[in-house]
């Protein structure tokens, strides 16, 4: 049965998303047609499709009889987790044909790293990226010859985004096919031990440098629990991934193993055999739950309480951040990933992973189990891994007991009883916290307020020596509208060197933080921002601010009518408005919904 808490919120969920949801079905069900979706085009067109194809694939498409798979890959050579990608589409074309259909590369989709951009101008395009990734899926698949689509994406914007254009063709079946992460490298701890030092002038480049680069040594997602790897733990409890497909490493045999099956599968859920599955279907009220307790119960990226958010509308479906706070309430933390602990999602992997994850949620009544997946109906598919005996690939029930409970731990002694996420309100707006790495005496902080309207206004404090005291760092104007909502992960290493110092120190920006928000209280997203008249923009220098991760309050202590009877002041964004390919984003911006409603302009 499910836990009293998930059915409720479940239920406000589907009663709020239903005329929305309704919608949205009607429209799958309307797109949806008989046969192979090629059947019916004009020669002329049909001619043009199958044109590039070399002979028998040519032969299959004219025919019209066998159904045909888009490819749409975020494919490129610069990034680690997106390099494997490389040889997947002569994997997948030979995996489709030898089970009866073809495979056509239908387009590629930018893949960005925050990693690369963080701190950079380029940052400032990072957050509606995903969106150019959407409309790029939908323009892949607009030529309406495909009969299902395997998604190629793993890194922060990129699935989501492969998310939201894949729902606007929701009639059609969908796997997302993983790249897995690279093998594990200089520990995480180690590598922000060294950011630390590095902040405070104890170490030079070069030795910095030499630490990124062995954390970041080969092809594969980076290893620490992000957006990225968050990102594969949701298309698991999704049902979008073959079961625990996530984080097999690149290039081994089963990592071949489970890229070819994914193709053999999804013709097996085409819309002419028995086991019709559109990602519209799958994608529910009740997966998108599901997607929120394996947030929760990970501590995984507060980026998705934006993403889950936008993917979610795409289908329909109608989430805020209080369904987020009230299942934080109920959902245990199970796993210590960096930066919750000192393991990287190797280690996670190695302990039980997704498969023993699943199967304790299940068992708690915390999932829904009652949902539709690519690998068939129940999400109990996904309390196992996956094994290769005599070359062929098996499924086996996921491991009673976690090899590490340093790592991953069952319900009944969960790292903590409650999630790592958590809503903030109060006269400063609505916001969200992430507390899973965060110590219970870090997590009140009462100080005055420092305000800033740049991160690099804040690092400069730093350098000259301005900041070793108790304050919160007020961080404005980098809402969406603002700047398109860069991550301010420089800002990490310093604050963690005060807080290390024994001072009392916080964030409360509009903005947002990195995926692995780490150590330091953070009230990120705020809502309004302050360029919308939001209450964060008529913080003053000196104001006491009082950020309570337990009580979920987030307050200026300034008396009520000194603090309506303020404005906020203007302030010059020009330099956010050009350079980097920043001009063409203009659009975005002034067309973001709030970070609460998914910060789309699409949606």
């Amino acid at each position: 049965m499910p836990h009293p808490t998930l059915a409720a919120v479940t239920a406000r969920i589907q009663a709020r998303s239903e005329e929305s949801r309704g919608r949205y079905l009607d429209h799958i069900a309307k797109a949806r047609k008989a046969g192979p979706t090629r059947n019916g085009m004009s020669c002329t067109n049909l001619a043009h499709a199958f044109a590039g194809m070399p002979g028998n694939e040519k032969l299959v498409l004219r025919e019209q009889r066998k159904p045909n798979i888009a490819i749409v890959s975020a494919y490129n050579d610069m990034l680690s987790a997106h390099k494997p990608y490389e040889s997947f589409p002569a994997i997948l074309k030979q995996a489709a044909a030898e089970a009866g259909g073809v495979a056509q590369f239908a387009g590629g989709v930018p893949a960005m790293c925050d990693g690369v951009t963080q701190g950079m101008a380029g940052m400032e395009l990072s957050l509606f990226s995903r969106d150019v990734i959407a409309m790029a899926t939908a323009v892949a698949l607009s030529h309406d010859v495909f009969d299902a689509t395997l998604c190629l994406g793993i890194c922060d914007k990129i699935v989501p985004g492969l998310v939201m254009g894949a729902l606007q063709f929701g009639h059609l079946p969908t796997i997302f096919v993983p790249g897995g992460p690279m093998t594990s490298g200089l520990a995480n701890d180690e590598k922000a031990k060294i950011r630390q030092l590095y902040a405070k002038g104890e170490v030079g480049r070069d030795a910095l440098l030499e630490a990124e680069s062995k954390a970041y040594h080969g092809e594969g997602t980076c290893t620490f629990y992000g957006t990225a790897n968050s990102n594969q733990m949701l298309m698991e409890v999704m049902g979008l991934h073959l079961p625990s497909a996530a984080f097999v490493n690149p290039h081994t045999e089963l990592r071949d193993a489970l890229t070819a099956e994914a193709a053999r599968r999804v013709l097996q859920l085409v819309s002419t055999g028995e086991h019709y599955t559109p990602i519209g279907e799958v994608v529910s009220e009740k997966s998108i739950v599901n997607a929120i307790v394996g947030l929760l119960a990970t501590g995984g990226s507060t980026n998705h309480t934006m993403h889950i958010v936008a993917m979610a509308r795409a289908a329909g479906v109608l989430i805020d951040w209080s369904d987020f706070s009230e299942l934080s309430g109920v959902v245990p933390l199970l796993a210590k990933v960096y930066p919750n602990g000192k393991a990287d999602v190797n280690h996670f992997h190695a302990a039980g992973g997704i498969g023993f994850l699943v199967r304790e949620l299940l068992d708690a009544g915390l999932l829904h189990e009652d949902v539709k997946t690519v690998a068939g109906e129940g999400l109990r598919h996904y309390a196992a891994e996956p094994s290769l005996a005599g070359g062929k690939l098996h499924w086996i029930p996921a491991p009673e007991k976690s090899a590490d409970e340093n790592v991953l731990r069952p319900v009944a002694s969960a790292f903590s009883a409650d999630g790592g996420l958590k809503l903030l309100e109060g006269n400063l707006g609505r916001s969200v916290i992430k507390i899973s790495a965060v110590k219970p005496e870090h997590r009140k902080v009462v100080a005055p307020a420092i305000v800033f309207d740049h991160q690099d206004d804040v690092i400069a404090a730093f350098k000259r020596d301005e900041l070793r005291r108790d304050f919160v760092a007020v961080v404005r104007f980098q809402g969406p509208h603002a700047n398109g909502m860069p991550e301010l992960h420089k800002l990490t290493p310093i604050l963690g060197v005060l807080q290390d110092e024994g001072y009392k120190v916080a964030l409360v920006t509009d903005g947002r933080m990195s995926g692995a928000s780490g150590k330091v209280p953070a009230a990120i997203h705020v809502s309004p921002e302050a360029l919308a008249g939001g209450p964060i923009g008529k913080l003053r220098d000196g104001d006491l601010v009082e950020l309570d991760a337990e009580a979920g309050t987030l307050k200026a202590l300034v008396a009520d009518e000194e603090f309506a009877a303020r404005t906020v002041p203007a302030t010059d964004l020009s330099g956010n408005e050009y350079g980097t390919g920043r001009e063409l984003f203009g659009l975005f911006r002034r067309n973001a919904r709030t970070a609460e409603e998914g910060a789309s302009p699409l949606l």
